[in-house]
């Protein structure tokens, strides 16, 4: 290698030499409420959830789109859903998740990104999602911009441990998976 070559070590570290593919990982947590002080119905990729604990959210509290916003922002290292839309922020009040959402696919997109897939995660006692499940990953995929085929959602519970477990919340983590071009 000559001197003027760059070596793996500092070829690495330039921007010139973006992965073609980027991983992130995606988290939120909403606890349950009361409806006649604010708390919101449940909803979940943009699916209202019948039966499921209202939630205390600044917007509408929708676990797995802040979840799966958070993945893709992280994969592409940009700041937080927290830090783009600030719950402190009146603009936000009750605002549609699937806006987030879909404000993290135009960035990336904008930097030469696209979707692969979503793999996520609910955790909350009850309802059981099995039946709305299939509603759930199409409604997301359509945020995403891509096949149904290429997002996950599975259900599960907190086996009655901790606030969780008492159907106080519910809780979401997302992995997603971009590539460019």
């Amino acid at each position: 290698m000559s001197p003027s070559e760059p070596t793996p070590a500092t070829a690495a570290g330039s921007a010139s030499c973006t992965p073609d593919f980027r991983v992130g990982l995606g988290y939120d947590i909403h606890r349950a409420g009361n409806p006649l002080q604010g708390a919101r119905p449940m909803m979940l990729g943009g699916v209202r959830i019948p039966g499921g604990p209202p939630l205390v959210a600044h917007s509408d509290g929708d676990a797995l789109c802040h979840a799966v916003t958070d993945a893709i922002l992280g994969a592409l290292a940009l700041p937080d859903i927290g830090q783009l839309f600030p719950d402190t922020d009146p603009a936000y009040r009750g605002t549609d998740s699937g806006t987030f959402l879909r404000a993290a696919v135009a960035k990336a997109a904008a930097m030469g990104f696209g979707v692969v897939n979503v793999d996520a995660t609910v955790i909350l006692e009850r309802p059981r999602l099995s039946p709305i499940k299939e509603e759930i990953r199409a409604s997301l995929a359509s945020m995403l911009g891509v096949d149904a085929t290429r997002v996950n959602v599975k259900g599960k519970t907190h086996e009655t441990l901790d606030a969780l477990g008492r159907g106080e919340g519910v809780e979401v983590h997302a992995v997603v998976l971009l590539r460019r071009g």
